[in-house]
Order: C-alpha cells, then structure tokens, then sequence
C-alpha cells in the first residue's frame, strides 16, 4: 500500500507552518512557484510507485528551499534519507554552508545533516606517511610501488603539520591553498588500495570519520559522482542503500551525461602493455622483502608469465589498431570510430586474446592483496609482517588498474552489433587507446537507481526544450516519472532583452565568423562596464582575442589566464573598483557562475552551442537515432544546444531586480528553420532580431 497516511493533515500543517515560519523571518513573499513545487514534492513522496518527479523550476523559484521544506519532514517521517545530490562543488557548497543552515534557523525544522564526498577528497594517513617516510630514503631501501613525489615535498610537512594540529580536517576542499593534482594522487587511496580498521592509522583516518558522521543523519549532501560511484558498487557502500532514500538531483539536466562519463571504460595500448614491467618489478620487490614465502614466490611468478603474454597480445592489438583510418581532431589526436559500436572481428579476437592474460595477471595481484591483508591481521607467520600495510595501497593500484583494463577488453572482446555502446580508437602519436562509452544512460540509471530508489526528484532550471521534457527523460530513463514546468517569477521581457545583430558571416566559415565577431566586440563591450563573453571553442577564442587591441585586451579575463576562481575575483574586484572587465570564456563558465547586478550587464553568445560535429560519442548516438527511425537533428541537437543556450544566457539575471542585455552573434538563431526552437525554449526576453 502506498503510504498516502502520511501526508496527513498534522503533516501537511507541519510543512506549511515550516513555510510560513521561514518566509517570516527571512521577510520572504511567497512564491506561487514555490508553493507548487513544495506541493508537488511531498504528493510524490507519499504516492504510488514509481516515485519519480522531474520538475524544472526557473531561475528564482527557491528550488532548494522548496525540496528541503518538502522532503525533510517526510523524509522523517518515512524513515528515510533524505540524499540532496549536486552536479558542482559550488552549489553543494551553497547547501551545507548556506541553505540547510538557514532552514535550520529559521524554518521551525529539526533535522540533522552531513557531507558526504567520495574517498579521493580525503588524505590517506597511512600513504602521507610514508611519502614522509620515504622522501629521504637511502637508495639501498626498498619501499613500495609509489614514487615519491617531487611536487608534494614543500605541502606533505605542512599538511600533516596542519591535520596534527586539528587545524585541518584532511580534506582537500579545506586545504587553503591548491594542491597540484599529482601531490595529491600520491596522498589518497581507493578502496582496493585501503586497509580499513586494520591500518595503523584508522582511528584518525578523515574519510572514515568523515563516514561515520552519515550515520543516522536526516540529510546527506553528495554529488552526482559520488552518488553514482556508490550504485556501481552495488549501492550502499558509502551512502545508504537506495531503498532507504529520497533522492533530490539538484543540476539534474547533467546526470545523463555524468552517467556516460562514469560508465565509460578506456586503455591505452602501449602504456598497459608497459604497466606489466610495474607489476613484475614490485611483485617481485615484495616477495624479497617478506623473505620469499612460498605463496608470494609461486604468484610473483604466475604474473611475470601471464604478464608477458598480456604485453605480448596488446602489442599485437597495437599493431591491428595502426592500420585503421583516424580521422584528425586536433593537433595531437586523430580518432577511428567503429559504426554502430561493430568492433571488428580480427579486434575482437585480439582483444580476447589479450583478455585471457590480463584475467590470470588480475588474479594473481588479488591474491597478493588477499594474502598481504592475511599477514596484516596476523594469520601468517612471515619475516617483516607489519610491513604488510605499507604494500597494501601499492597492490591495490594494480589491482584496480587491472580490473579496469580488464572490463574494456571483455567490452571489446564480447561486442555485438545490437550492443547499444559507441566505440572508437584514438591515436595519440605515442600510443593507441580503445575506448568504449554508453549510449542510453538511461538504462543504466533504470535499473542502478530509479527501480530501486524509495522515490527520486530531477530538478533543474534547464530540463526543456521548447517546453518539451521529451529529450531529458529519454536520457535519463524516467519514462515512468512524472514531469511538472514551473516558470520563473521573473518579468523577463521588462529587465533583459535578446539581440541578433545583422551580420554577414555564417560560423561554418570560421576565419571570416571570428573577423566578424572581433569588429563587433569593441562597440558592443564599451556601452557596459562588464560582460561575460561565452565561445564554443578555445580556437575561436583564441583567434578572436588575438585581433582585439591593446586597450581592450587590458580590461579581459580570458579563460586559460588563471583558474576559473582566480579570473572571477579579480574579474569582481575591478567592477568593485570602477574598472571595466570582460570575462572571455568557455562551457564552464555558460553555467555555475552567479555574476548579479553591475558584475554581469550583458552577456554575449559567440556562436549557438551546438555540439563538437566530430565528437564521436554524438556521432555514435545520431547514428543509433537514426536506427531508431528519428531524426538525430532535431530529436538531439536541437533540444541539447537549447538547454545549453538557456544555461548561457542564465548567467545574466540572477534576481527579481536584476536587468542587463544578450547578444547572440549567430545569425543562424533567426535565419534557420530551428532558430524559432532555440528562442522558444529561451524565457521571453525583448528580441530585437536584427538578424532577420
């Protein structure tokens, strides 16, 4: 029976009470939108499976607000999780630090919460240690398989300075500084390379009492990597079981494609059959280490045989990938796609020869990892014993590397034309790659998460395209859910307006579309002291910037200058100090960046976002639409280039009393037959199309 009962009147009386409380103190007017929302929510969590709500709620809505006030106390009283996942740091961080906080304050809630990030944000102890440990080591001693790092010499001390001192907690977003990618790597572990409570360090261990914390808490605050890292390994190994959660995916229109990514497998052919002089060189080290026991010398050696076999079968893969015809990308890779995922057969039996190998070689380092975790808790009588620790992220590595390779080989080896996978091969110069990726990560989605899930909420303010949630719930296998438009409370057309320029240019012809656009932007910038100046490509952008003159080239914050929150700060800083900026920029600033007021007044579109044409992923999924009988046009790049317009011209009015500008220097928006899509899924700005 569904649990209708608990939406009961004290219930209902509860939410709105909660409502009206925080609309009070914090002298909020209600928001009809917002109502709705928090309306929709709570008869979806007590409704009839399936449980799924897709529900875009425009800018000024109170999204977050509205989930929180729904889910939170029917969440409780369901005995349920309440999960709040998030596609960027920026917005997790606006929850924890911000929003749940003040419901707590003002909303008449009580409820607890807790972050949750995956176990690569968290320093290992164990392996800080031992880079410690290890950096002045006599060349004569043996230490496991990672290097010390050279990057993290000068930040090791001072972190395990800091985290000694409970001045930092271990973990890396808390860390006042960056730390170089590669200092890090060298820092944290996985799961295969963890010893759990058996390590000497497990009563500190940040990601463990980072862990613990979730334990009984009302609302846990994750992303969508974290989130889908958990369902891969069966759900439940950081987060709750699915089926004692309530799922809220804030950001949601990324979740297709955060699928995609996660679910993705690639190797490359010369570095793997490389990796095999790694596995044998610490096998070996190892065994000399332990004085050579008996089950470490009998695997060691199965290794180096299956591990010359693999190199030996990924050198002839090599050999059979040089004669396909890569088609060039860029300057340094060209790509082989292999239409309707079809891997052909000579591969396919190269790949399983080399699957064969790999499969004994992933074995043995599993029972290596098995056996050093045996000597760890005593079990084995071996010389040095307690040294089992310091090679247990070391094997781990190995392990996890080996697995991995191992799936996209049994991916190549076992392809069957009805597989429903784009795969291709790039060519990097220096090495060959395979890599294989999913069309339909719905399906994925289906089965890991909403069958499982005691009830899920998708929310963005970008799920359609010209009204259509047509294109989202394909992608993201929510045939079942049901999808609710709320609009934003903006009066649009009184505060932005949208021009097309006349222009003569087309972007198809990229020399003369980049002259164009670097003899409009000088007239088009000097009316506003800033602006957001979004391109589709770094060429672009790089041409356009090198015809720009000095004088204006002194006011920009060019992408690729400084990292993204370095350009924003003094991008800020200028407007604050009566300075003209520009931000010039790609993808990732079209979304996430909130620049209210004299911080954005015009934000300027290169050139409509449609995808990359030779991106081979879209290639694989447009040749599928069409084996579909759909027309891959308009049923997928019209409807993805829309949600990625709406994203870019989002970055202009942030609230009710906000105003500014767009111009769109594409005339393709008025001058094709799709453009009347594009600006029917934007909100009703005043158009002065010019472009006409």
């Amino acid at each position: 029976m569904p649990p209708t009962h608990l939406l009961s009147d004290d219930v209902k009386r509860h939410i709105q009470e909660s409502y009206s409380a925080w609309l009070l103190a914090r002298q909020f007017r209600p928001r009809r939108g917002q109502r709705e929302m928090i309306a929709q929510i709570a008869r979806t969590l007590v409704g009839e499976e399936p449980r799924l709500l897709v529900l875009e709620a425009g800018t000024g809505t109170g999204k977050t607000a509205a989930y929180c006030l729904a889910a939170i106390p029917l969440g409780k009283a369901l005995g349920k999780t309440l999960v709040i996942a998030t596609a960027t740091v920026a917005l997790q961080e606006q929850v924890v630090l911000r929003d749940l906080p003040d419901l707590a304050d003002n909303a008449q809630l009580e409820f607890t919460f807790a972050l949750a990030k995956g176990r690569g944000r968290y320093v290992c102890l164990k392996r800080l240690d031992d880079q410690l440990k290890y950096a002045g080591a006599d060349a004569q001693v043996e230490i496991p398989l990672f290097e010390v790092s050279a990057s993290g010499a000068d930040v090791y001390p001072e972190l395990l300075a800091a985290f000694a001192g409970k001045s930092w907690n271990g973990d890396r977003d808390s860390w006042p500084q960056p730390v170089d990618d590669a200092a890090w790597s060298a820092v944290t572990t996985d799961h295969r390379g963890c010893s759990n409570n058996k390590c000497s360090f497990f009563r500190q261990c940040p990601f463990f009492q980072a862990r613990a914390a979730l334990e009984g808490v009302d609302v846990i605050v994750a992303n969508h990597d974290l989130v889908l890292a958990d369902l891969s390994l069966g759900g439940g190994a950081v987060l709750p079981e699915p089926e004692a959660c309530i799922y809220v995916l804030d950001e949601a229109h990324h979740l297709p494609e955060k699928t995609q990514q996660h679910f993705s497998r690639s190797a490359r052919v010369r570095a793997s059959a490389e990796w095999v002089d790694t596995v044998g060189s610490v096998l070996g080290s190892l065994t000399q280490r332990f004085a050579r026991p008996e089950v470490l010398v009998n695997l060691a050696s199965k290794a180096t045989r299956s591990g010359e076999e693999f190199a030996l079968a990924m050198a002839q893969l090599g050999e059979s990938m040089g004669q396909f015809d890569y088609r060039p990308r860029d300057d340094i890779l060209a790509t082989h796609r292999f239409p309707h995922g079809e891997v052909p057969h000579d591969l396919r039996e190269l790949a399983q020869a080399a699957q064969l190998p790999l499969s004994e070689l992933a074995g043995c380092i599993g029972r290596v990892h098995e056996t050093l975790q045996q000597a760890l808790a005593g079990e084995l009588d071996w010389e040095r014993s307690f040294e089992a620790e310091d090679w247990l992220g070391a094997v781990g590595q190995l392990e996890t590397r080996a697995q991995a390779t191992l799936a996209l080989l049994a991916d190549y080896a076992g392809a069957s034309d009805t597989s429903p996978q784009a795969r291709w091969a790039n060519d990097h110069g220096s090495d060959f790659e395979l890599v294989s990726a999913p069309i339909q990560p719905g399906a994925l989605l289906q089965e890991a998460l909403w069958s499982r899930a005691h009830a899920a909420v998708c929310t963005s303010a970008t799920l359609t395209a010209a009204g259509r949630f047509s294109r989202f719930l394909d992608r993201a296998g929510l045939a079942e859910a049901q999808a609710t438009r709320i609009p934003s409370p903006f009066d649009f057309h009184s505060i932005a307006s949208l021009t097309v320029p006349a222009m003569r240019s087309e972007p198809r012809d990229f020399q003369a579309h980049c002259d164009e656009v670097a003899k409009l932007l000088p007239d088009l910038l000097q009316s506003d002291a800033s602006a957001l100046v979004l391109f589709t490509s770094w060429r672009q952008m790089r041409a356009v910037v090198a015809e720009l003159s000095v004088t204006l080239l002194k006011a920009l914050k060019v992408q690729g200058d400084a990292s993204k929150q370095a350009l924003l700060s003094e991008h800020r800083r200028d407007i604050e100090a009566g300075r003209s900026s520009y931000i010039f920029g790609l993808a990732s600033f079209a979304e996430g960046v909130d620049l209210p007021d004299d911080y954005c007044r015009h934000v300027v579109v290169v050139k409509l976002p449609f995808a990359v044409p030779d991106d081979p992923l879209d290639q694989a999924l447009a040749e599928w639409a069409e084996a579909q009988g759909k027309n891959p046009f308009y049923e997928i790049a019209v409807p993805d280039a829309a949600l990625r317009l709406v994203q870019a011209c989002g970055r202009l009015i942030r609230h009710e009393h906000d105003h500014g500008r767009i111009t769109v220097l594409d005339k393709r928006l008025v001058t094709a037959r799709y453009g009347r899509v594009l600006i029917d899924s934007l909100p009703p700005y005043r158009l002065n199309l010019e472009g006409i």
